[in-house]
């Protein structure tokens, strides 16, 4: 048994796989340090620029002698923009990870196949008709998406292509869904109109200290549970015939699709259905660790994105404040059209 693990070919493999897994290490560290930045750029710079040195102080709830407006504005406005995406950005970006590597489907995010846009106009029906607010708003995009994916199950369920119809069902489902928001939006209010017009576009203008603190309650329970289900994911990549032979069948498989739908739906409780954020992080992160997914590369894409997009939303353009999903989704249709076309040449679309 020595000889044979001392062997020079099984010494040579052992080190391949482990370059992989120092690769997705390397990555998700150098992530880390660029959604940190990020979060400082947005809540340092700007209009208003706040020293390094006086960050701290401030976090401590002290008052800035030489400038004693600095805490409001970090406090009130910078800081909570910056969390808020940033928490919204790593809901998005594991979520459309999960969704695209255990369907096997680039196309397969939330805010392509309708999970997304059904968390939103749930939340737009009780926004506008019902007068929703609190918890009673991610409750309701809650219980959309869920009833997306079930509706997506329930056809794809049964069949050696499951994944490629649940795809195909979302897409109709997300244009249904496109069509009802717009018949609630003129029916409504001009007041309520506007109001749901800004959170549809995404957002972080609700970026509020009970909103972030309901959204990182949610994620410090959902965010261990999907990470839990990432073996059952890579499991799910090899097929539903191989992951049954390896003991994980493909609908046991899928069970992380459930927490990804709830994480996804938070998210769009809280900021909006931010346009390609949950679509390109997975992407971008397994080219970044070279070809293997990865849950938490992702998350961190999918935060750096957003933050970045939100601080050039507003001071790109002189005089201009863009809401984030306006910047996301301009960046975002070339690089999809990138994905499609890359992932039809490999035969995968």
């Amino acid at each position: 048994m020595t000889a044979v693990a001392s062997h020079p070919d099984v010494v040579r493999v052992r080190r391949a796989r482990r370059r992989p897994v120092r690769r997705v290490r390397l990555v998700v560290a150098l992530l880390s340090t660029a959604a940190l930045l990020a979060v400082l750029v947005r809540v340092l710079l700007g209009d208003y620029v706040v020293a390094l040195a006086d960050l701290l102080p401030i976090l401590r709830g002290e008052t800035v002698p030489d400038a004693p407006g600095a805490s409001f504005i970090v406090m009130e406005a910078k800081l909570p923009r910056a969390v808020i995406g940033a928490l919204a950005g790593m809901a998005f970006g594991a979520a459309g990870a999960m969704f695209q590597t255990t369907l096997r489907n680039p196309l397969a995010s939330p805010d392509i196949i309708g999970i997304s846009l059904g968390a939103s106009a749930a939340a737009v029906i009780a926004l506008t008709v019902l007068d929703a607010q609190g918890i009673w708003l991610p409750a309701a995009a809650l219980a959309g998406a869920l009833a997306v994916s079930l509706l997506m199950y329930a056809v794809g369920r049964g069949t050696s292509l499951a994944g490629q119809r649940m795809v195909l069902v979302g897409i109709g489902i997300a244009a249904l869904l496109g069509s009802v928001i717009q018949l609630v939006m003129t029916r409504t209010s001009i007041h309520d109109a506007q109001a749901a017009l800004v959170w549809l576009t995404g957002s972080l203008a609700r970026a509020t200290w009970p909103v972030i603190g309901l959204l990182a309650l949610s994620m410090l329970v959902l965010g261990p549970l999907l990470a839990l289900c990432a073996r059952r994911m890579r499991l799910a990549e090899l097929g539903d015939d191989l992951s049954t032979t390896l003991g994980v069948p493909a609908g046991r498989a899928r069970l992380g699709l459930v927490v990804a739908v709830a994480l996804a739906a938070v998210a769009t409780s809280a900021t909006g259905p931010i346009a390609f954020v949950a679509f390109l992080s997975g992407p971008i992160a397994r080219r970044l660790c070279g070809g293997r997914p990865s849950l938490w590369a992702a998350a961190l894409v999918g935060a750096v994105v957003v933050v970045a997009s939100d601080f050039a939303g507003d001071y790109l353009i002189p005089d201009v404040n863009l809401p984030v999903g306006v910047v996301t989704g301009a960046l975002g249709v070339p690089l999809m059209i990138a994905v499609v076309i890359a992932a039809g040449r490999a035969g995968k679309a």
